[in-house]
């Protein structure tokens, strides 16, 4: 079978594109799926995601992790998916899509710049040493000292397959402050198994960890990955967060046709 593949990349952290409006991608081939992800022996990624008719609303967003496995939802991944959605026609600046999280809207510039609106979050966890939410997928908050040299896959590897979260596990998220409203973050992604160069929940998720832990107050913060920067914006609402956008560049990299 011969698929057309669409590539993109958010600040760095990359994904297949496959338009299955037609519905032919067999969708529960988690091998097929690993196996485009594969960076030595497929097209190379993060992340694949399929674009999908849905009769309510724009479109609808299937994403799979690397290993192949359906997975929660991916930030940098829906922004990506908004601009492929805008270059095939399906949108024009605005839209609104279906995620395995519910319903998101989004918005696109002629630059390339995506604001999506993730979920709210009505519950963050503050422990002693680390802050636990979910914004679209789970995920672990901790400040460390020295992140540039910080081994991030090995500490989040052992935090991911820990005791704290069950055979489901979590991604984690090491930060580091660098001015009032900016910090440095560095991911490790679950499903991936390893560093990303970002992610779009878990910067959500780092911004909103900062602003409940009294590190900044601001409400539009800066996040400073690997790949790049990403903004976060909310409002806060007693012990809700909504209206939570997550701001940045969505990039077309290659097109392409790959048989299997």
């Amino acid at each position: 079978m011969q698929y057309t593949f669409y590539k993109y990349q958010g600040t760095g952290n990359d994904f297949v594109m496959i338009d299955n409006r037609n519905n032919l991608f067999p969708k529960n081939d988690t091998k097929l799926v690993a196996r485009l992800c594969d960076r030595k022996f497929g097209i190379g990624a993060d992340g694949l995601i399929l674009l999908e008719n849905d009769k309510d609303v724009d479109f609808r967003m299937v994403y799979y992790n690397s290993d192949g496995n359906e997975s929660s939802m991916c930030g940098n991944g829906g922004r990506c998916l908004v601009a492929f959605a805008k270059m095939l026609g399906v949108i024009d600046d605005e839209a609104n899509f279906i995620a395995t999280d519910g319903l998101h809207y989004a918005t696109v510039n002629d630059k390339g710049i995506v604001s999506l609106q993730m979920k709210d979050v009505n519950s963050v966890s503050i422990y002693e040493h680390y802050v636990f939410m979910d914004t679209g997928s789970p995920h672990h908050v901790e400040i460390v000292e020295g992140l540039d040299t910080f081994d991030v896959k090995k500490v989040g590897s052992s935090i991911r397959y820990s005791g704290l979260y069950g055979d489901k596990g979590s991604n984690v998220n090491f930060v580091s402050p660098v001015g009032e409203n900016t910090f440095d973050v560095r991911t490790y992604e679950r499903g991936v198994e390893d560093e990303t160069l970002s992610c779009g929940t878990g910067v959500t998720a780092v911004a909103i960890a900062m602003n409940v832990t009294g590190k900044t107050n601001a409400n539009e913060v800066t996040l400073n990955t690997q790949g790049g920067e990403l903004k976060v914006s909310f409002k806060h609402e007693g012990d809700r967060f909504n209206d939570v956008f997550l701001t940045g560049p969505a990039t077309f990299v290659f097109k392409g046709e790959i048989e299997w």
